[in-house]
């Protein structure tokens, strides 16, 4: 009998051996977390497994069908797709910049992705900038817009008129050639010059380029306040541009900017819902602070004062009966923004100093503390001028996904999207969690265009991140701008450990990704 069971107990080994599979070889393995995928499909306990730069499985049980060469223990941890960021101005830093450049300020709020070229800003060069952006050696990844106030400026300068028509015509060769080069969209800054001197039939002709090859139309609206048009106005006109070029519209960090138009942001969004409704395909970003950022004149002067460029403008002060106009404009403008105990200097000398305080420490009126500054330079600001229940009324909107608008100075650049979920989910409950990953990774991807990004699931690309949601939160703050974030404990960005045991690594795998960009996947999909 003992004999018998010995035979019996080799021959099942044997069979078992025989038929058994031989597990796949994976380079991670996530296992223990809470995984959310970013599109709503899977909110709960399952494994991640990484081959290349691909996710090849996601389940309860996948890691039994691998042998991986690194194991990441996510337990009491959430596991999801990189944060995607599509409104920032790292371009600017991105032209003096020596490789390799981690963006440490992104990678710790958890951003695998970032967009440049927005406000109008982005350059019309796109595989020269795609180029340097490879050669960089980039932590996160990076698309680009290609910018209409670039674009208006290399032809028609920054004179204050409308361009010919062979000169709307070369604006929109270059368009034409930077969807071609992979192009996300156009984006628009009509807000500042040469943008402001467009007409709304110029920025049609341009987005009607963008729109034929399925670009997007992205636009710093012409006023956010009560400058010009009104924001409902600057709404409509936003919407007129989408429905007549066939564009899609994005609405770059949507506000209520200024004491006059408080409230106004159900008429925004009622006219939103409306187009959206009417079969436009509108959508919005924002980002979760009550103070904007920008340059002194920027939120201070007007238009006309900027036309011709910085020369011009200077040659206008020395005009006395033109630096009064000058003035004129700049006390209702700052009576807009709150007043001049809302407006804190950012950069220069005095730098963390209100502008009122500033104006009582030179024993001078608010407006000519300005006007001294904006005559020596260029001043970044930090203006308050937005109310709370307006920020809650568009960030519970489906349609309105995260964003940083990162600029120097304010801790947007360093703590946007810790902020929004230290503040908005675990804090006040003002949207879920769920709402924060998904408005902050997969929908973001699908209003760009961007292939197989901001989901986890099987094929898409390895952009994923551990966070601990207990302590994930902001650092930076108005008082020390440039704190890094923390919480994220692992991230993976193209299937590379960017960031371990919360540290970055020194491995910055970034790619320049084109519009519609997809690798293969070499038939490794695991359903």
């Amino acid at each position: 009998m003992n004999r018998l069971r010995s035979f019996l107990a080799v021959a099942l080994t044997a069979t078992c051996v025989a038929c058994a599979s031989p597990n796949q070889p994976a380079d991670f393995i996530i296992t223990g977390g809470r995984v959310i995928a970013g599109d709503g499909s899977i909110s709960g306990s399952s494994d991640v497994v990484i081959v290349g730069d691909r996710i090849v499985a996601i389940g309860p049980r996948a890691r039994r069908d691998y042998d991986a060469a690194t194991t990441i223990d996510a337990t009491g941890k959430v596991v999801s797709p990189g944060f995607i960021d599509p409104h920032t101005h790292a371009l600017s830093g991105l032209r003096a910049l020596k490789p390799p450049q981690p963006l440490a300020n992104y990678l710790t709020q958890g951003v695998t992705t970032l967009v440049i070229g927005n406000d109008g800003g982005g350059p019309a060069d796109i595989a020269g900038q795609h180029q340097r952006i490879d050669q960089l050696s980039v932590g996160p990844n990076i698309a680009t817009f290609v910018g209409h106030n670039a674009v208006r400026e290399a032809v028609v300068g920054l004179d204050n008129r409308s361009p010919s028509a062979a000169e709307l015509e070369q604006m929109r060769s270059l368009i034409d050639q930077a969807m071609q080069d992979g192009a996300l969209g156009l984006s628009a800054g009509l807000y500042y010059p040469p943008g402001v001197y467009a007409q709304t039939a110029e920025v049609v002709a341009l987005a009607q380029v963008a729109a034929g090859y399925g670009g997007l139309y992205e636009s710093h609206i012409r006023d956010e306040s009560s400058y010009t048009i009104g924001l409902l106005g600057a709404i409509d006109e936003a919407l007129t541009i989408g429905r007549e070029s066939g564009a899609a519209v994005h609405i770059a960090h949507i506000k209520a900017l200024g004491v006059d138009v408080w409230g106004q942001s159900e008429a925004v969004i009622a006219r939103i819902e409306a187009a959206r409704s009417a079969g436009q395909v509108v959508t919005a970003d924002q980002y979760p602070w009550q103070a904007s950022g920008t340059r002194l004149r920027n939120a201070l002067l007007s238009g006309w004062s900027r036309a011709g460029g910085n020369d011009a403008l200077q040659a206008r002060l020395t005009d006395a009966t033109l630096r009064a106009r000058i003035a004129s404009d700049m006390k209702e403008n700052l009576r807009r923004r709150g007043g001049a105990d809302a407006i804190l200097l950012t950069s220069g000398p005095h730098a963390g100093v209100t502008l009122e305080a500033l104006a009582a420490q030179q024993s001078q009126s608010a407006i000519n503390a300005a006007l001294a500054l904006i005559e020596t330079g260029e001043t970044r600001i930090a203006s308050f001028n937005m109310n709370a229940e307006d920020i809650e009324r568009f960030m519970v909107q489906p349609w309105v996904v995260t964003s940083s608008d990162g600029t120097v100075g304010h801790p947007r650049l360093y703590a946007s999207f810790p902020q929004k979920y230290a503040r908005y989910v675990r804090e006040q409950q003002v949207i879920s969690i769920e709402a924060f990953i998904q408005r902050s990774s997969a929908d973001t991807a699908a209003i760009l265009n961007l292939c197989d990004r901001g989901v986890l699931r099987p094929g898409a690309f390895a952009d994923v991140i551990v966070f601990d949601a207990e302590t994930f939160a902001p650092r930076a703050d108005f008082r020390a701008p440039d704190r890094l974030s923390v919480g994220v404990n692992e991230m993976l960005i193209n299937g590379r450990h960017v960031i371990a045991d919360g540290e970055l690594t020194g491995i910055y795998p970034g790619r320049a990704i084109r519009r519609d960009d997809c690798s293969p996947t070499d038939g490794r999909i695991v359903k």
